[in-house]
């Protein structure tokens, strides 16, 4: 594909978002086209499954199989309905989030089989593997306190959100465990900075790559 893709992991409360927004920023500066998607989500389509997985009552009784499976379709649409034809339109393309989030936190984080995963995540994909993933990594400490400072309304907390500090602590361990296997792709960033040390990193990597 002509374009370029690009994705942000982490755990909760790490800067993907505000990152992603900066990388944007300063790429749209430079005279590049790019699309910033989200997962779950941005479809309309992926929406619904959004607000299913992360906010509706129902989903205080969904089983792991469920939430894999659901992540895995909002997924599907996004790539076949927006990341594929914008890449293959020769966009930059930046996601917060996509397959390596699935691996760590339904299979690693929850427990369920990462072959089957595997072979999920390659068929949602559809071949659009990101050229580079940064991984902005965060302890579980200082996630915890972060999500307390967050201005939001009441009870707006999602269903993810309310999961164990062991949870996350495997979550962590399992983005570094891809990391390691993947180094060319995956490039981990010290997400403790500030956010203007953080855009820095991102942005040294990424230059490189335009270059």
């Amino acid at each position: 594909m002509a374009g370029l893709f690009v994705t942000f992991e982490g755990g909760e409360a790490c800067g993907k978002s505000t990152q992603v927004r900066r990388l944007v920023n300063r790429l749209e500066k430079r005279g590049r086209t790019v699309l910033a998607v989200h997962e779950p989500g941005f479809t309309e389509i992926g929406s619904a499954i959004r607000q299913l997985l992360l906010h509706a009552r129902a989903a205080d009784a969904m089983r792991s199989e469920t939430e894999l499976l659901l992540f895995a379709a909002s997924r599907a649409q996004l790539v076949r309905e927006t990341i594929r034809p914008a890449l293959e339109q020769g966009l930059i393309v930046v996601s917060d989030r996509f397959y390596d989030s699935t691996t760590v936190y339904q299979g690693i984080g929850r427990g369920l089989d990462l072959t089957f995963i595997k072979v999920l995540n390659e068929f949602v994909a559809g071949g659009c593997k990101p050229c580079r993933t940064f991984l902005l990594d965060l302890g579980v400490a200082i996630s915890r306190m972060r999500q307390l400072r967050r201005v939001r309304p009441a009870g707006q907390q999602d269903r993810m959100e309310w999961l164990s500090d062991e949870f996350f602590e495997r979550v962590r361990r399992g983005y570094l465990e891809i990391a390691r296997a993947e180094p060319e792709r995956v490039k981990i960033i010290d997400a403790s900075g500030s956010e203007d040390q953080v855009e820095e990193r991102i942005w040294t990597e990424i230059d490189g790559v335009l270059s």
